[in-house]
This record gives C-alpha cells, sequence and structure tokens, in this order.
C-alpha cells in the first residue's frame, strides 16, 4: 500500500478538500483507496457523507487505544473508497499520546495489515503528535499550498520537521509535490506567488492547480467530494489532473492512469 500523508500546518489551505477528492479520484480509476481522517473537525469525513453518529470507531481508537483498523474502517457511497473517520476525542489525542510508548508509530502500526492500493492521511493543521504519526506512516507527503502573500511563510518549518521525521523515524519518507490551490488567475499577486513558490521549489510543485471554484466549496455541504457533485466544474477537472499528475510521480505505482 502507497501511503501518502496530505499535511501543511498553516489551516484554510486545502488540505481536506485536497484529501477528498484526491481519494476520490484514485477511486473512480479503480484504485482500492483508504482515507484516514486525523483532523479533530472531521471535515474529510463529513465531507464523504459519513455524519458523526455514524463514527462510532474512529481514528482516535485506532492511535490511542491500538483498535484494529478493519474495526475502524466504514464504507462511502464511492465505489472502492474507505474511511476511518475522525471524532472529537483526536482533540485530546496529542495529550494521551505523550505518555505512550512509540507515540509516533502508532498510526504506522495501525496501518500496517492494511489491504489497500493507496491510503491518503488528512492532517490536522499542526505540526503536532497526530501530524508526526502521519508522516512516521507515510512513503510520501503532499503539501498543499494556498496561492497568497503567506504562502511560503511556514513552508520552511513543514520541510525541516519533514528533514527531522527521516532522521529519527521514517527514513523513506519523500516529498510527492506541493499542489497550488484556491489559484485565481484574475488576481496578479495569485501569479505571482506561483513564480516564487516554482523559483524556490522547482519541479517538486505540481504542474497542475486548484483554482477557487464555488462548486469546491458547496459539495460538503451535500455529503459529497466536488467530484461527484459536480465533475465538470473547474476545481473537479483540476482534482483529476491533479491525480493523474500523481500517479506519474509515484516510483511504486502498480497500475496505469
Amino acid at each position: 500500500m502507497i501511503t501518502i500523508a496530505i499535511a501543511n500546518q498553516k489551516g484554510g489551505v486545502g488540505k481536506t478538500t485536497s484529501a477528498v477528492n484526491l481519494a476520490t479520484a484514485m477511486a473512480a480509476i479503480g484504485w482500492r483507496t483508504l482515507l484516514v481522517d486525523l483532523d479533530p473537525q472531521g471535515n474529510a469525513s463529513t465531507g464523504l457523507g459519513v455524519p458523526p453518529e455514524d463514527r462510532g470507531v474512529s481514528s482516535y481508537d485506532v492511535l490511542v487505544d491500538g483498535v484494529a483498523l478493519d474495526e475502524a474502517v466504514v464504507s462511502t457511497t464511492i465505489p472502492d473508497l474507505d474511511l476511518v473517520p475522525a471524532t472529537v476525542d483526536l482533540s485530546g489525542a496529542e495529550i494521551e499520546l505523550v505518555e505512550m510508548h512509540d507515540r509516533t508509530g502508532r498510526l504506522r502500526d495501525g496501518l500496517a495489515d492494511a489491504h489497500y492500493d493507496i491510503c491518503f492521511v488528512d492532517c490536522p493543521p499542526s505540526l503536532g503528535l497526530l501530524t508526526l504519526n502521519a508522516l512516521t506512516a507515510a512513503d510520501h507527503l503532499l503539501v498543499p499550498l494556498q496561492c497568497e502573500f503567506y504562502a511560503l511563510e511556514g513552508l520552511s518549518q513543514l520541510l525541516g520537521t519533514v528533514e527531522q521525521v527521516k532522521d529519527r523515524f521514517n527514513s523513506n519518507l519523500s516529498i510527492i509535490g506541493v499542489a497550488l490551490t484556491m489559484f485565481d488567475r484574475r488576481n496578479r499577486l495569485t501569479d505571482q506567488v506561483s513564480d516564487d513558490v516554482r523559483g524556490v521549489l522547482g519541479e517538486v510543485v505540481f504542474e497542475s492547480v486548484v483554482p477557487r471554484n464555488v462548486r469546491l466549496s458547496e459539495a460538503p455541504s451535500h455529503g459529497l467530494p466536488a467530484i461527484v457533485y459536480d465533475h465538470n466544474c473547474t476545481g473537479s477537472r483540476a482534482y483529476m489532473d491533479l491525480a493523474r499528475e500523481l500517479i506519474r510521480r509515484l516510483p511504486e505505482r502498480r497500475k496505469a492512469a
């Protein structure tokens, strides 16, 4: 199984939207896909139509109590896409994990027996123990980066954390790419930020960009990924393009795009 953590400690950059729609795109082409919601807000779970009352066993139970992953997995309305939902209990997990043995390897252990082609982990907007668990479990990191003035602020901190994780917990972790989100071609600043990011990071940045799009914002309120809610909107097409590009970057890929 290929595991990809989707992380950025800055909030509101499109992590959950990216996680939900990339997972849906991969499932749509036949990859058996798992999405792990590791954000206490549980937005990825809501965005896939799983209400709080249907989240009996969650990622909290896998992390803190060592519950088997199979007990936490729920099916979604998307064929080939399963979910490990999140509950508000995760908000206290950071404190509980501090005292635990191998506190950064709990998710890695939980995913050890998972039988999927690919797994996405939607991380919270922080660099705490939840995100460290995701990075320790992951083969790759995908970073959504909003096209705004402070886009690069904090990115160096995230990249520094990645190096520390590689040194101490997961030497195989690599950055699969940086995805520019909330792209608005009408705004001159957006182009400037895009040029700056590409100038600093080069080919690490995906060619595909995700535009600002009303349909992307509307879809979660219907409990659907945008790719299902309106597969012809510009946001959905962007995520399908991003998924194709992601597959081409996967050194372990076993299927054709």
